[in-house]
């Protein structure tokens, strides 16, 4: 099993700061821009509104209240104006916020699928390092902390910024030295802010990595229950799981000890300081009448320099969070797909296959394979046989283009293997692995797999075609059975019919089928061998062997040896040849299905 206990970036790059993930924002957002343009109009509207309540409470206050005049009419304009612009401003805002949710949805929802079809186009080397659950992670929860992103942080620090712009000038047009005092709160906070970032940006990171590593953990776990609970090792993985919650308490403790000490409180105390200076600095002063007015205009407007202030270091902590989920999205966004010369072949109509000098190894200091050469003719059956370790895995991955080969060429139908069209090439090619893949959906669904163009009459063809069509038939619901999460509702050789029905259902050029058998029964072999019989002649078929009865009928036999190509011919060829490799796997595979029968008798 992988080990979860860490989450290593996922290129070798070091891995960038979080900030500089906002261009991967803004491209996410980009269709939004005129919705983003004309909210951010509706929020100067807002703010301008409420600029202008403590103005029209200043001539509420010197005009009429101090001097004793009186005039219903103009007072009563006054109040009501002073409601309206403060209702006004409320609907904009909350009509801002909802504009801001439906932007937030939809750019998350192109994030994602851009993110789900980047992994789907990744090459299978990728994949051979990557972590189950960490992947999960990067495409669910934070593109999920980006939509928070949109949806409440920039609205909030955006509309709390207009505010603040807004009373500052309109604080000035009052007593611009008074404003100066209220000013210094701007650069007091940018130093909390820089301070918090400080102290809690190594936690924020350190906490989302862990929740990576709790994801990866449950779905390893999820994978190999069967496993897991068989060994007794279900103590030892609740230990693990617990040693990595525990690390993710501390660290979302340290992050919000930051916040406690770094963002309300200190806050709270600054608007404390900056109401006594203002007051004293009032004080001061031979106060008229006139300037009593004043007095309620500042202390109105430093509540909302004040508060908003407050709410943009509140949401300092998820815009950071945010920006650490959108840096893990865009590292994953970094990692390159799949690429090779260009794709401008043709079609596979026939199905031949030809690998000359084919050298290749996972790591190319350590080659597994070593100057392969075969020749596949178009319909014919071919076998694999070989110890394990001996590079039958890897050459069909070379065949299935999951790799390219370091040296020599493989081709197919006469141009390489490579050039072929990554559609063409799928549709021309059936795959039926060792451990077969099934959806929780039902029997239909798991054979069409979604290709368009496939119905009712081409699923029931594949099935019969796959010798699978009588088992689904005494299924409860035919093929409309769900099967269950991974097809637990079906054998081990149900499964196998199933994948072997799937690959037919998209009449394949070339099937290839990875120790298919190897899993199941001696009655199942003989179906899977019977539907190998009636496609001979009109697929081209590469099998993977572990069980060599299964391409006893094979047209060649390739036996490979430490990544060399030892033998090759038919079995009853193979079988003459004194003292060779394949004689001596089939003979050791008899003794042992002997031994077994006798075991069982």
């Amino acid at each position: 099993m992988k080990d979860a206990s860490a989450d290593p970036p996922v290129t070798g790059k070091t891995p960038e700061r979080p900030w500089q993930s906002v261009g991967l924002l803004l491209d996410a957002a980009r269709p939004e821009r005129p919705q983003l343009l004309r909210g951010g109009l509706w929020l100067l509207t807002a703010a301008a509104l409420d600029v202008l309540g403590p103005i029209l409470g200043k001539r509420y206050i010197d005009h009429h209240l101090l001097p004793g005049r009186y005039d219903i009419a103009e007072m009563g304009a006054l109040l009501a104006l002073m409601l309206a612009t403060g209702w006004a401003a409320s609907w904009l805002r909350y009509a801002q916020l909802s504009r801001m949710a439906g932007v937030a949805r939809r750019s998350v929802l192109r994030l994602r699928e851009r993110v789900y079809a980047h992994v789907l186009a990744l090459p299978m080397a990728f994949f051979d390092k990557a972590i189950t659950g960490q992947l999960v992670s990067r495409v669910t929860n934070d593109t999920e902390a980006v939509n928070q992103l949109y949806r409440q942080v920039l609205y909030v620090m955006l509309d709390s910024t207009i505010v603040v712009l807004g009373s500052l000038v309109a604080m000035a047009w009052l007593d611009w030295r008074l404003m100066l005092i209220v000013a210094t709160l701007v650069p007091a906070m940018v130093l909390i802010v820089l301070g918090y970032q400080r102290l809690s940006a190594p936690a924020v990171q350190r906490t989302r990595q862990l929740r990576s590593d709790i994801n990866a953990q449950m779905a390893e776990s999820m994978a190999g229950m069967a496993v897991l609970q068989a060994s007794g090792a279900a103590g030892r993985f609740a230990e693990r799981f617990g040693a990595t919650n525990a690390e993710h308490r501390l660290s979302r403790i340290a992050e919000l000890r930051a916040n406690a000490w770094l963002l309300r409180p200190a806050l709270d105390l600054l608007n404390v300081l900056l109401l006594v200076t203002v007051i004293y600095s009032f004080g001061r002063r031979e106060l008229s009448g006139l300037e009593v007015g004043l007095l309620y205009a500042f202390l109105s407007y430093i509540a909302r320099v004040v508060e908003p202030l407050i709410q943009i270091t509140m949401q300092f902590g998820q815009l950071q969070q945010a920006m650490v989920a959108a840096s893990r999205v865009k590292a994953l966004l970094a990692e390159a797909e799949q690429s090779g010369p260009p794709q401008d072949g043709r079609v596979i109509s026939a199905g031949a296959l030809r690998i000359e000098g084919v050298s290749f190894g996972y790591d190319p200091a350590r080659p597994v394979l070593h100057g392969i050469d075969v020749d596949i003719p178009a319909g014919s059956f071919v076998g694999i046989v070989g110890h394990t370790g001996s590079g039958k895995s890897t050459l069909l991955s070379l065949l299935l283009r999951f790799y390219d080969a370091q040296q020599g060429r493989i081709s197919v139908d006469g141009q390489p293997l490579a050039a072929v069209p990554d559609a063409a090439f799928r549709d021309a090619v059936g795959l039926v692995p060792q451990e077969p893949y099934l959806m929780a959906a039902s029997v239909r669904d798991n054979i069409a797999m979604g290709r368009p163009g496939i119905g009712a009459a081409e699923v029931e063809a594949a099935a019969q075609a796959a010798r699978a069509h009588d088992f689904i038939a005494a299924l409860p619901q035919g093929y409309d059975t769900l099967l269950g999460e991974g097809g637990a509702r079906v054998s081990t050789g149900q499964k196998q019919l199933l994948a072997m029905a799937r690959a037919l259902a998209g009449t394949p050029r070339i099937l290839f089928l990875d120790e298919a058998t190897s899993n199941i029964d001696s009655a199942t072999e003989r179906r899977v061998s019977d539907a190998l019989a009636t496609l001979h002649g009109r697929v081209t078929v590469v099998a993977i062997a572990h069980r060599l009865s299964t391409i006893r009928a094979a047209d060649q036999i390739l036996v490979l040896n430490h990544g060399r190509l030892q033998e090759r011919g038919t079995h009853e060829v193979l079988m003459g040849l004194d003292g060779g490799l394949y004689r001596r796997l089939v003979e050791l595979q008899t003794l042992a299905e002997a031994d077994a029968a006798d075991e069982a008798a």
